[in-house]
């Protein structure tokens, strides 16, 4: 069990590091739409999102260790895959928006809204992701208590952020989405 545990801690590891190196992309495309004329919408409620998503990391840590999770088998090996999965959604709705990608909410007047990408399937794949996440990365090692607590917690926060985002975006983001689900990509029968 310590070395899945002492593998599973420096996983999380890599995933914090990572949160740092976005963090860091997030204030150079903060600093670039600003120069362009950007406003920002949403700041309160990023302070507790913010703390959240430390929080949580800090949380699969803790209840690993402190309540002695043994590794799942399947269920953490499907775990697994699935947080490399939101990862690598997460990256491709990073890589589409490029510069515009911020996890603040920064709009900058007159920019048509992104529809390639996997915005060409659904309108919030970086949320698809972080809730795969929230699901996915602690039941890797069975912290399902923390798995619960911050998807439901999440749920929370991305109602109040989306709708944030959704206002802030305005007329020109809702008219190029009307028909585009939220979350998950509808599926069609093929002719």
């Amino acid at each position: 069990m310590v070395s899945s545990v002492n593998a599973y801690l420096v996983f999380l590891g890599l995933i914090a590091a990572e949160r740092v190196v976005e963090l860091a992309l997030s204030r150079r495309n903060a600093r670039i739409a600003f120069a362009r004329g950007a406003r920002e919408s949403g700041r309160t409620h990023f302070r507790w999102m913010a703390v959240f998503h430390g929080a949580f990391l800090a949380s699969c840590a803790a209840e690993v260790v402190l309540l002695r999770r043994p590794f799942p088998g399947i269920l953490g090996a499907a775990a697994l895959l699935g947080a490399i999965g939101s990862q690598g959604l997460r990256y491709w709705a990073i890589l589409t928006l490029g510069d515009r990608w911020n996890v603040r909410i920064l709009v900058v007047p007159g920019d048509p809204p992104v529809t390639a990408g996997p915005y060409r399937f659904i309108r919030h794949p970086n949320y698809v992701a972080v809730g795969a996440e929230m699901v996915c990365l602690p039941l890797i090692h069975g912290c399902w208590l923390t798995a619960i607590f911050f998807s439901l917690g999440n749920l929370a926060l991305l109602r109040t952020r989306i709708r944030a985002e959704e206002k802030a975006l305005g007329q020109g983001y809702a008219s190029a989405f009307a028909n585009r689900p939220r979350f998950l990509p509808r599926l069609h029968r093929g002719a």
